[in-house]
């Protein structure tokens, strides 16, 4: 009976993550994830938020972790839009808990239905990962949110297959993004400065994020050393 519940739960959250994908593209809602519909919107979406501002600001909410729970394309583009219709202050605050938020259910949803397959499927392989994310997880997880190569959706899909705790997944994911979510949304709130992508990220605010990244893992590295090596002295 169990086993039954389990498998109906699977295929319902399958035809929902199904239904919510097809009705994104059958709707083209794509069409309005772009600089120039930003731009161009602007004053209209503010106009909204003057006037209806608890209305705007949860379906905002709420369509972001819509988004970012079902790994719909278009994050930049929202959290951009964060910025240039509330403003850094509430952008930055309303982009961070539904990114984190929708992250985690994206990473639960893969848990749900990938890990028991993947773990089984790769067993001695998942051994050293396993291992490697109960020791270290945090600190890993902490590095790849810093780090704008590594796609968002990625990340959750893949922590939704390894042993790390919810809660660690959750407080990381909100500290590890916030750096991102800040230099967006401050690039929105001058969002008619922008002309691409590459106007926000420049090589050396990447190369900082890397470094911020990396240092906690040096950190913890170094101790391990430290430590290793006054369990030696004092035998």
């Amino acid at each position: 009976m169990t086993v039954k519940k389990n498998q109906l739960k699977i295929i319902m959250l399958m035809m929902t993550f199904s239904v919510v994908i097809a009705l994104f593209f059958a709707f083209d809602l794509q069409q309005y994830l772009n600089l120039e519909y930003l731009k161009s919107s602007k004053s209209l979406f503010i106009s909204y938020y003057e006037q209806n501002p608890m209305l705007v600001l949860g379906s905002y909410f709420l369509s972001y972790v819509v988004m970012t729970a079902f790994s719909l394309p278009g994050a930049v583009w929202m959290t951009l839009g964060g910025g240039a219709f509330f403003g850094l202050l509430t952008g930055t605050f309303v982009v961070s808990f539904a990114s984190t938020i929708g992250a985690t259910l994206a990473m639960l949803i893969s848990r749900f239905l990938l890990r028991d397959w993947v773990q089984g499927r790769f067993k001695q392989q998942m051994k050293t990962i396993n291992s490697g994310i109960q020791k270290d997880g945090g600190f890993y997880l902490f590095t790849l949110r810093l780090l704008p190569v590594v796609p968002f959706f990625v990340i959750n899909m893949v922590m939704g297959l390894t042993p790390l705790r919810t809660s660690t997944f959750y407080w990381v994911s909100q500290l590890g993004m916030l750096p991102g979510t800040l230099v967006y949304i401050n690039a929105g709130s001058e969002l008619a400065k922008i002309e691409a992508l590459g106007d926000i990220l420049s090589p050396t605010l990447i190369g900082s994020f890397v470094l911020l990244g990396i240092f906690p893992l040096l950190v913890k590295k170094f101790i391990s050393i430290i430590e290793a090596k006054r369990g030696a002295a004092n035998a």
